[in-house]
């Protein structure tokens, strides 16, 4: 009963979509107002109805409903609470369902708190963003039903993918979908905005939070994946330039960049046509992602299906809707005469450097991400586009982005002196150098990428805090008008710093990282840079749904035991799948890292050994990163229900506020 209420639900949510696109675009059009109103109850009334559908499907996983096909294929009676719940969202179908509910969330919290927004351009927000799902719940319904039953049910399930089966992944595709589905409403603005001809200040004002807020999600997303690749799949990296990774990082590029082309106009009025671009493009990169994961055509292990007709219905939408908002866009580039001018040496121009920076950084992403399937449709050629590729092309841009990113935060709106940003920034640089020259000095093996990514890091870290102290103005009490400064300038700051510190963590651990493989005996201790490995026993143990064999090895330092670690290699009966579960020991400066692998013939264990330098400074980075992001979000000029109204906020000793 409550499978079918799900499926009615769902259905029902369909048709209050194609209500909610139809009635308020025609009510902005010709100017009725409660034909304008009835985008509020419908958007409201799309999101319970989906959440019901939603709650339905989670019901069925909690208590192993085997009558549903899909919790046969994912779930499993054995398997712990924490992955029956996860195991909704674990699967093709499930996840669609998932992203459709996030879609529908963000429409109603755009009815809810868009009392500010200008009734016709709400109504078209809605509008639009309905006209989204309703191409999604379409798809859904018609191509991937999550609740079709099974005329016999089996006595269990065949259980989820053990890969998925750690909290890591549990968390992982959520946030990810909150950041995709987030940029679904920068969209919904842009072509709002092309709809009624008109891109302005309040526009900028408008639109930065939902970009923000869909910039922070990704970035805790991308973070959770790049830690569950780390620690769960036993090769000891953090990224491999997969085509899934790269699915979710381009987004998360063109979002930075529109966040701060966003600035420009919300401030100076200027490169309006530029940010609609990049509201359109941004969310085109997450259809992109969801066509990647989904179809096939492009083999990864994050996959979530592998169905290329599923493919060419999610290549269908993307077509439609970025094909359409592209005409729209050219149509209207006409209207959106930019206002603010600004001269060469200004904040305005650095951020155009910023956005160019990244905007061909994710170009160089997506052509070695999207070059295999060319080479084979159009040569008929099979190749691979690897790591190599992308370190060499994509790095540049980031040390040049990086460089800058300092200076311009330091500069004036219109007219900055370039003269004075140099002098305030030079004991910065000698700051930085010094500890890069440091770095070049301590280090074994005579490498540049470490101690110039040292330096860069250490750039930005003291460049983000030299921009806040400066903000301060002079004189005394300099500490106490830390207080006063807007959350958002504090916000950009720390995100600026979390991004030094991921870049020390990336350069560091590529750079420095030490990797042992041997056959070991019990009893056997080893020397692996400065730390002694020794493995004492292994034994097979139990789990509540999978048999392992787990290895106790110790780790010493200077002749001190540092550590006992128990790495496992488990395999998952129902499933019939083996998984590597490494044991890690955490540091500030290092980690070390052990994974046991299969017996050997003549006796003893493969065990592989790694010493990481700097490694959880990637994943503190990205933390960082999303916690200055959630600042400069509480900063009341800039959340949605401020939109209509700018505060003004006082300038401190001749620098302007962001």
């Amino acid at each position: 009963m409550i499978t079918e209420l799900g499926h009615f639900a769902l259905i029902l949510a369909f048709v209050v979509a194609i209500f909610q696109m139809i009635v308020p675009m025609v009510g902005a059009t010709k100017g009725w107002n409660s034909w304008m109103a009835a985008a509020e109850p419908a958007a409201t009334a799309q999101f319970l109805l989906t959440l019901l559908s939603f709650g339905a499907l989670t019901y069925a996983f909690v208590v192993s409903d085997f009558s549903l096909q899909l919790v046969t294929l994912n779930s499993h009676t054995a398997k712990p609470m924490l992955y029956k719940i996860t195991g909704v969202w674990g699967n093709h179908e499930g996840s669609m369902l998932l992203w459709i509910l996030i879609l529908t969330l963000f429409g109603a919290i755009a009815a809810w708190f868009g009392q500010g927004l200008p009734p016709t351009l709400k109504a078209r927000v809605l509008a639009v963003q309905s006209s989204v799902a309703v191409a999604f719940f379409a798809f859904l319904i018609f191509t991937s039903n999550p609740f079709v039953r099974l005329a016999i049910p089996p006595f269990d399930g065949q259980d989820l993918n053990p890969l998925l089966q750690d909290p890591g992944l549990a968390f992982h595709p959520p946030f990810l979908y909150l950041g995709y589905v987030g940029l679904s409403m920068s969209f919904s603005f842009a072509v709002a905005a092309l709809i009624e001809g008109r891109v302005d200040a309040a526009w900028g004002r408008w639109v930065r939070p939902w970009t923000l807020a869909a910039w922070v999600f990704l970035t805790i997303g991308i973070a959770l994946g790049s830690w569950w690749a780390y620690y769960e799949l036993g090769w000891g990296g953090f990224w491999f330039w997969d085509p899934v990774e790269n699915a979710s990082f381009m987004p998360w590029l063109i979002a930075a960049a529109l966040l701060h082309s966003a600035i420009v106009v919300e401030k100076r009025e200027a490169l309006k046509s530029w940010t609609i671009l990049l509201a359109i493009l941004a969310f085109g990169f997450s259809l992109i992602g969801a066509f990647i994961v989904r179809s096939g055509v492009l083999t990864s292990v994050h996959a979530f299906a592998n169905d290329p007709e599923r493919g060419v219905y999610l290549l269908a939408i993307t077509g439609v809707f970025m094909g359409g908002a592209l005409v729209l866009y050219a149509l209207r580039a006409d209207r959106m005469e930019a206002k603010g001018v600004f001269s060469v040496v200004s904040r305005e121009t650095a951020l155009v450097a910023n956005n160019v920076l990244l905007a061909v950084s994710c170009f160089v992403v997506f052509i070695g991400t999207i070059w295999p399937l060319v080479a084979e449709m159009f040569f008929d050629r099979k190749l691979s586009v690897g790591p190599p590729f992308f370190n060499m092309a994509f790095t540049p841009f980031m040390v040049l982005l990086s460089i800058i990113m300092p200076i311009g935060a330091l500069m004036a709106w219109k007219r900055a002196k370039l003269g004075r940003i140099s002098a305030s920034l030079t004991p910065i640089l000698i700051l930085s150098v010094a500890i890069g020259a440091l770095a070049y000095a301590v280090q074994s093996e005579k490498t540049a990428m470490g101690p110039i990514g040292m330096a860069l890091g250490a750039w930005l870290v003291f460049g983000s805090a030299w921009e806040i102290w400066t903000r301060t103005g002079k004189g005394g009490a300099r500490f106490a008008r830390l207080k006063g400064l807007p959350r958002a300038d504090w916000g950009k700051a720390v995100a600026h710093a979390g991004m030094g510190i991921t870049t020390i963590g990336v350069a560091g651990i590529m750079a420095w990282q030490i990797e042992d493989i041997r056959v070991a005996q019990e009893g056997d201790r080893y020397t692996v840079g400065n730390h002694q490995i020794e493995l004492i026993a292994v034994e097979e143990v139990r789990g509540p749904n999978y048999f392992s064999t787990m290895a106790e090895i110790a780790v010493y330092r200077g002749g001190r035991e540092v550590a006992h670690l128990y790495p496992e290699k488990r395999i998952y009966p129902v499933a019939g799948m083996p998984t590597t579960e490494a044991a890690i020991k955490n540091g500030i400066l290092r980690d070390v890292y052990v994974v046991i692998g299969d017996p050997q013939q003549g006796g003893g264990w493969a065990v592989r050994t790694y010493i990481k330098p700097f490694a959880n400074w990637i994943w503190a980075g990205s933390i960082i990163m999303a916690i200055g992001g959630f600042l400069s979000l509480t900063d009341r000029r800039i959340r949605v229900a401020g939109g209509a109204r700018k505060a003004q906020t006082p300038k401190v000793s001749g620098v302007p506020a962001e």
